[in-house]
């Protein structure tokens, strides 16, 4: 009866060795990339159709920032820089009359150098003819008359020639009172141009903020989440909704060293998944990146004793075109 027994028992055993399922080489979870969309702008969230579930294209609107706030403050702007850009013309037009001022001024200024000039030799033709006419008079070759006249007339030219120095002086100090007033107004110019172009940086900063109040999707995917609904006041980077692209998933295994130098980039892989009533399916993956640094095992994945050894990171690209995956399911890998 005892060894009846015993060899039941070893045959239950050998049987159930037999019938044991293959272990995988690796156990993982899903991933997608998953990117969250925040409000760029603080404000009423007027529209706001995104539900958990919907499907969006990259670039799709999924919502708008009320902008009437940003509108009217565009349209001040908008009034400032047309003010300041009259303010340009009007300082250009200011700018040419007193430029061509001064340049009638120079003008009559150049006429009066000349003037002096002339003045300058009739006197000393003058001067020459009051010496002759004193060496003339001494002879007594002259009359007293005629040396009083030629005196007369160097006097009156030497007056002549002081008051033309004078206006030619007057009309220095008005040029360069005028090129004075023309720099001024050039100075006022640029501070006006300056001001224009900062009316205008500040018109293209709220026409910015006024594109980013239409809330567009980034990425294509599925959304996972939201965080707002229509009509909440939300602020600047605030988040709105959760999307990932869950067409293509990563699967984020660990292998041990005796293992990595058969996980190669672009390798094959299977992974396996439950999908209930007790059957597996599997799906076709390509290894798409192999961590360089061991780690510990995470906690997930196995046992408290093998959670001390050290592993590799690795993930796996599987196309997810049915929806089979989900993120953070877990999965049984097999590397070809």
């Amino acid at each position: 009866m005892d060894s009846r027994c015993a060899l039941a028992l070893a045959a239950t055993i050998a049987l159930t060795s037999c019938n044991r399922a293959p272990q995988p080489d690796a156990y993982g979870n899903v991933e997608a990339t998953e990117v969250i969309v925040s409000s760029e702008v603080g404000g009423q969230l007027t529209s706001f159709p995104v539900e958990e579930g919907q499907t969006l294209g990259a670039g799709d609107k999924a919502g708008t920032v009320d902008p009437t706030q940003l509108t009217l403050q565009r349209s001040q702007l908008v009034a400032q820089r047309d003010v300041a850009a009259s303010r340009v013309g009007e300082v250009d037009r200011q700018v040419a009359v007193v430029s061509a001022q001064r340049d009638a001024l120079q003008a009559q200024h150049g006429a009066a150098v000349a003037q002096r000039s002339a003045l300058e030799a009739q006197l000393e033709v003058a001067k020459r003819n009051h010496e002759r006419m004193q060496r003339l008079f001494a002879q007594q070759a002259a009359t007293s008359q005629q040396l009083d006249q030629a005196e007369r007339d160097a006097r009156v030219l030497q007056d002549q020639v002081r008051a033309q120095e004078e206006q030619i002086a007057a009309q220095e100090r008005q040029v360069a009172a005028q090129n004075a007033q023309i720099a001024a107004t050039r100075q006022q110019q640029r501070t006006a141009q300056t001001q224009v172009s900062a009316d205008a940086a500040q018109v293209a900063q709220v026409d910015d903020r006024l594109r980013r109040s239409a809330i567009t999707n980034p990425s294509a995917g599925t959304v996972l989440v939201t965080y707002a609904k229509p009509g909440e006041v939300v602020q600047p980077g605030q988040p709105l909704y959760k999307i990932a692209d869950v067409r293509t998933v990563d699967v984020r295994a660990y292998v041990t060293e005796p293992q990595l130098a058969a996980v190669k980039l672009g390798s094959r892989a299977r992974v396996t998944v439950d999908v209930g009533n007790d059957t597996r399916q599997t799906l076709d993956g390509t290894v798409s990146w192999v961590s360089s640094q061991a780690e510990f095992t995470p906690t997930p994945i196995q046992t408290r004793d093998e959670r001390a050894d050290l592993v590799y990171a690795v993930k796996i690209r599987v196309p997810n075109e049915n929806g089979l995956l989900k993120i953070g399911m877990p999965v049984d890998v097999d590397f070809q």
